[in-house]
């Protein structure tokens, strides 16, 4: 295999390759970094697993992703239009397009139950349709130790 060429060398990942990345970020750029990561790995034939904890859990309920702040240069608002705008007419999809693709390709989402509790926030307020499980860091660190990459956003 040639490895020179680096579209060659991620096309030829190995079975079992597996990425775990926590969600901590309410940030809408960094949601699409995360969602845009992991459909991307997905689409490469690994396994996915998003541990979404503290702000990052506001991106699971209902309307979430739509309110969701730009991270730097939000403006009251104008950052993020102004960036929407760019974004659409790129034609970029939107975070709810992603998350539909990314649990479409059999990406899963971990919820912390832990974080919900100190957080306040009940299962019935997050979208049962994107959670896939419910988990604390017990749940997290076997994800993790068994993946060949591991990010946090």
């Amino acid at each position: 295999m040639d490895h020179s060429n680096p579209e060659i060398a991620l096309a030829g990942g190995k079975p079992g390759d597996k990425v775990t990345i926590i969600v901590h970020s309410y940030a809408m750029d960094k949601l699409y970094s995360a969602l845009i990561i992991g459909t991307g790995a997905l689409a490469m034939g690994m396994d996915v697993a998003f541990y979404f904890t503290f702000w990052g859990l506001k991106a699971l309920q209902k309307n979430g992703l739509a309110k969701a702040p730009l991270s730097a240069m939000h403006l009251l608002g104008l950052g993020k239009w102004m960036m929407q705008r760019m974004m659409r007419k790129s034609k970029v999809a939107t975070l709810e397009r992603l998350m539909a693709d990314y649990l479409e390709l059999g990406g899963r989402v971990i919820a912390c139950d832990m974080t919900m509790q100190i957080m306040g926030i009940k299962k019935e307020q997050l979208r049962q349709d994107w959670v896939t499980d419910y988990g604390a860091v017990g749940t997290y660190l076997n994800e993790a130790r068994h993946s060949t990459v591991n990010l946090i956003i």
